[in-house]
């Protein structure tokens, strides 16, 4: 999987409160975007005086050098093991935020000696955090200094850890020597699983197709009419696959949660494969789901047509007497493109696709599909549905009533 980086279209979406310009940027967050590497901010954004990082999966402090006006740089939660690259360019430093990720290398901080505006510094929650003299090392070596992870640096402790600061270096050095080979450790030991857990999978993926059979091409030999017949109960076969995928896969989900585990860098990045791999598997089955649900039945096997109302709207039917017509007004949706909708007038019912979605009613009395129209309501948006009956009224004056020289008369439908 390759690396998410910064984008420009990150950036602008996350501008929003600067019309989406860039250029001008002074504040920036970018926190929980899985971003895993650091890079264009300093050309793009040159103006930024505040940039969020937080809770992302950055290895490494790099590509900041032009970013002269920053002030002050959160990069909280990350998969940071060193701290480099903020020593040329960022002078106007005043405040960085490192808590919480891998820094073993506490020698590292000495970088930070040219930020002569760094007056404050967190580093609480990483494993040089825990070496004895840690505190009295960084007090001492970075002395522009005024608060270390949240609490504030005395003149006394300072001038406490200027003395201490020989012996104390010499303790650093060991324990940082020693993280060091353990941390080594745990690398070759990190790459001998995920070698193992590669073979694991090319193994499983030699095994043959689900009817024990390879096919390699779409003109090779495909299954016979016999087994096509068979293919008609897909579906429910395809369903029950979807079903024991899904078993096997929150096995398998346990499994990782349950396993014993080193908080790593490396251990974050598999946590977040992991993560994004279950979702792409739940999208799959999903996907699947939709392909399997069997088709809207329209009309019986005896041939009559079935009331349906997939796309769930209400409407109304009335039969207009005075005008021999039967009236449907379905109550689409106001704003919906009139091309999205199909209408299809048969003489027992009328069948309206919406969305492609079926809306499909049974009329009272037989109509005239060829006399039939519709409209769209300009105020609602209704779809309004006419359709003429069969056999129109026929109005005939008694003789009695017809004037002189008038001749009986019909309906206009049947002249």
């Amino acid at each position: 999987m390759f690396a998410i980086t910064v984008t420009e279209d990150l950036i602008r979406r996350n501008a929003e409160h600067n019309d989406c310009i860039i250029f001008s940027l002074e504040e920036l967050s970018l926190h929980q975007q899985e971003i895993e590497r650091l890079e264009h901010i300093d050309k793009w954004c040159r103006d930024l005086k505040i940039l969020y990082l937080q809770n992302n999966l950055i290895g490494k402090i790099e590509n900041v050098s032009k970013l002269k006006k920053l002030e002050y740089l959160n990069l909280a939660l990350n998969n940071i093991e060193k701290i480099e690259n903020l020593e040329a360019g960022c002078e106007g430093l005043t405040k960085l935020d490192l808590t919480v990720n891998f820094i073993g290398e506490l020698s590292s901080v000495k970088t930070l000696q040219h930020n002569i505006h760094l007056k404050e510094l967190f580093l609480m929650g990483n494993p040089c955090a825990d070496f004895d003299g840690y505190r009295q090392f960084v007090v001492a070596t970075l002395q522009q200094l005024k608060w270390l992870d949240g609490r504030e640096i005395e003149r006394s402790e300072r001038i406490q850890a200027l003395q201490d600061f020989p012996v104390v270096e010499q303790q650093i050095r060991e324990q940082e020597k020693a993280y060091c080979l353990k941390r080594a450790k745990d690398k070759e030991e990190t790459q001998r699983k995920l070698q193992e857990e590669e073979n694991e999978g090319e193994r499983e993926g030699r095994h043959t197709g689900f009817d024990g059979r390879w096919y390699t091409d779409i003109s090779a030999t495909l299954p016979s009419s016999e087994e096509s017949k068979d293919d008609v109960q897909a579906p429910e076969i395809q369903e029950g696959e979807c079903k024991k995928k899904k078993l096997d896969n929150g096995e398998d989900d346990l499994e990782f949660w349950n396993k014993p585990s080193l908080y790593t860098p490396e251990s974050r990045l598999e946590t977040l494969r992991h993560m994004e791999k279950q979702r792409k598997d739940q999208e799959k089955l999903s996907e699947k789901k939709k392909k399997v649900k069997p088709p809207r039945v329209l009309i019986s096997e005896n041939g009559r047509a079935l009331n349906v109302n997939e796309p769930k709207l209400d409407f109304s039917l009335r039969d207009d007497e005075k005008r021999n017509q039967i009236v449907l007004d379905l109550a689409v949706y106001r704003y919906m493109d009139t091309s999205l909708i199909d209408v299809d007038v048969q003489p027992t019912y009328v069948r309206v696709m919406v969305k492609g979605k079926p809306f499909q009613l049974v009329l009272p009395a037989e109509v005239k599909p060829d006399s039939s129209s519709a409209r769209r309501a300009q105020t609602t948006g209704h779809l309004v549905v006419y359709m003429p009956k069969v056999g129109s009224l026929i109005w005939i004056k008694l003789k009695s009533q017809v004037p002189r020289g008038t001749w009986p008369t019909r309906a206009p439908d049947d002249l």
